[in-house]
């Protein structure tokens, strides 16, 4: 049987891939950041296909762990598997996860989904009906998964938190990253190419 490809016109019923475990980020963060597209990311059940995504590397002056290890960052200097999640200009939280070995302090920024699941609960706390509207962006998603600084540190292979494999090829186009003043030139975002859940279109 050839598995179903999700998406909004099933998501009453989407497919899900195999879970993601732990061992799954422990690689280069290149390598774990365009694997993520197409992957399903659930948070108490509600989420969608991860259709955007950002690479940071410790050695990437962009990155929070650049500097080193701070109160607010220390979870990238751990194991891999990890959420990191923190406020972005006192505004919005994003979430992170860790890839690497440990003491690495790499991750991957999640920047969009594809909602999928939960839809209902991600319009009443977005206070929005436009599906396209509901997780494009880093601080949008985590408003519409219910993703706060309680999530910091969590694995990412228990609950809450779940990821299952992508059930289908998707082609990922690759840009530039966006909202940062250093290592500007770095193409290390990654998304599903022509996505109309975009945090903002790549170049064509």
């Amino acid at each position: 049987m050839t598995p179903r490809k999700p998406s909004i016109s099933n998501a009453s019923t989407p497919w899900l891939g195999k879970p993601l475990k732990r061992a799954f980020f422990a690689r280069s963060v290149h390598e774990v950041a365009p694997d993520l597209i197409g992957a399903t990311m659930l948070v108490d059940g509600i989420g969608g296909l991860i259709v955007e995504v950002e690479a940071y590397h410790h050695t990437d002056p962009a990155a929070h762990s650049y500097r080193g290890p701070t109160l607010r960052n220390q979870v990238m200097f751990g194991p891999p598997g990890f959420a990191y999640v923190y406020r972005s200009y006192g505004i919005h939280w994003c979430v992170n996860f860790v890839c690497e070995e440990e003491g690495s302090a790499s991750a991957v920024l999640i920047r969009a989904l594809e909602p999928t699941h939960g839809l209902a609960a991600m319009r009443r706390r977005r206070h929005a009906a436009d599906v396209h509207a509901l997780c494009s962006g880093p601080g949008k998603l985590t408003e519409a998964l219910g993703i706060t600084v309680a999530h910091n540190a969590l694995p990412l292979d228990r609950p809450p938190i779940a990821l299952h494999a992508r059930t289908a090829e998707v082609e990922v186009a690759i840009g530039i990253r966006i909202g940062i003043t250093k290592a500007v030139e770095l193409p290390w975002r990654y998304g599903v190419k022509g996505s109309k859940f975009l945090s903002k279109p790549f170049p064509k």
